[in-house]
């Protein structure tokens, strides 16, 4: 199996470059650290800091769970973008000590993670294709949303990390 860390570490290096950019629009506004993280794209989804907590949860639960390793626990105690920028940090520190060589017969394995009340079982690749990626993607997405749509100056380029 390929391993998946190398492009969860460029998103989430793209996502680390958006925060800097939204930390800079809350300085320029006046805006006070613990205001973005707090900011929804609408009343029943989660704020920024969940969408951002949640991103990383996928990519070291994927990248683990696929090398056969211990996901590491990291507590949902981000209130202000620098924090936020911290998990992402330690998240791709995390990555970064996977070896490729982890993946070798990934594709074997049997993947079970709790969504919610539910219990859902996988096998390796259905569950990084169509579970892990996907839901990587869409809160990277909305936590681009969120910010895009309270004016912080990002593009696509942006997000795409170039």
């Amino acid at each position: 199996m390929h391993a998946p860390t190398s492009h969860f570490i460029h998103s989430l290096t793209a996502l680390s470059a958006i925060l800097t950019k939204a930390e800079a629009h809350a300085e320029a506004k006046k805006i006070k650290p613990e205001v973005l993280p707090q900011l929804r794209l609408i009343a029943d989804m989660f704020p920024l800091w969940r969408q951002i907590a949640i991103v990383t949860d996928h990519a070291k639960g994927a990248s683990a769970r696929l090398a056969g390793l211990e996901v590491p626990s990291f507590p949902d105690t981000e209130t202000t973008i620098a924090d936020l920028q911290a998990r992402i940090a330690k998240t791709i520190d995390f990555l970064k000590t996977i070896p490729d060589s982890a993946y070798e017969g990934a594709e074997a394995r049997t993947i079970t993670v709790r969504a919610g009340s539910r219990e859902l079982t996988f096998p390796a690749l259905q569950y990084l294709h169509s579970y892990a990626v996907p839901n990587f993607y869409f809160h990277m997405s909305t936590a681009y949303n969120i910010l895009r749509a309270n004016g912080v100056e990002v593009g696509k380029v942006d997000f795409l990390g170039g």
